[in-house]
């Protein structure tokens, strides 16, 4: 079991305190839900943890490791370089002119290349550019991408945006057998999607991360307008 704490991040925008002492744990083996309105920090959260954006305060730990959230990529304790955090930003990271089977090899060598030729669905997109993916079937390869790199955290923002039901099923099934070994951290303003997935669920308003336990609270945290 590996173990990812958060500690006391605060970022600010100009005058803007975006993010006020936000705290959380998660562990290999579970998937937490982020949840929050537009412009609230979600994004920008997940950008300080895997260390494209810094912060003002705060530190992570990963096991008995601690790592600062002010360094930067030029710094050589950067937390990417470690291999420990995988990060799916909401725009696609795929080369748009490249066939799907060349990309492959870039980030799998030798048999570990079936993790992805072998997943569902992938033998019909193998062929295309990724120009020529709907954008389920884009989002499904860059989550099966990342999804089978070896750090044993991940980060997921927006996995289901766009995406139409079958590949949103097929996500939903391989973080479900994905979190047997990794810890996720999930957003997604497809709301329900995060629901049915997290094991535990988090509710980021006015800058601090708060526990949510029912549909209700994301009514009371201004997120949702009712429970229905």
């Amino acid at each position: 079991m590996a173990l990812l704490q958060v500690t006391n991040i605060h970022k600010q925008f100009g005058n803007r305190q975006l993010l006020k002492s936000c705290d959380f744990q998660l562990e290999t083996g579970e998937i937490l839900g982020l949840f929050g309105s537009n412009g609230v920090g979600k994004s920008t959260l997940l950008k300080i943890l895997f260390g494209t954006s810094t912060a003002s305060e705060g530190y992570l730990k990963i096991n008995e490791t601690r790592y600062s959230v002010r360094r930067t990529i030029w710094d050589k304790n950067f937390i990417i370089s470690k291999g420990l955090i995988g990060y799916l930003p909401q725009f696609s990271f795929l080369p748009k002119t490249a066939k799907v089977w060349d990309i492959i090899p870039s980030y799998f060598n030798g048999e570990d290349q079936n993790l992805i030729f072998r997943a569902p669905r992938m033998a019909d997109i193998a062929k295309c550019r990724v120009s020529e993916l709907s954008l389920g079937q884009k989002r499904y390869l860059e989550v099966l991408i990342l999804g089978n790199l070896k750090h044993p955290f991940l980060l997921l923002d927006e996995p289901f945006s766009m995406v139409e039901p079958l590949f949103k099923e097929l996500i939903h099934d391989f973080l479900i057998s994905l979190k047997a070994k990794k810890g996720i951290l999930l957003t997604d303003h497809y709301y329900t999607d995060v629901w049915k997935l997290a094991d535990r669920k988090l509710i980021l308003t006015n800058g601090k991360l708060n526990q949510v336990n029912r549909i209700g609270d994301l009514v009371a945290g201004g997120y949702l307008r009712t429970n229905t």
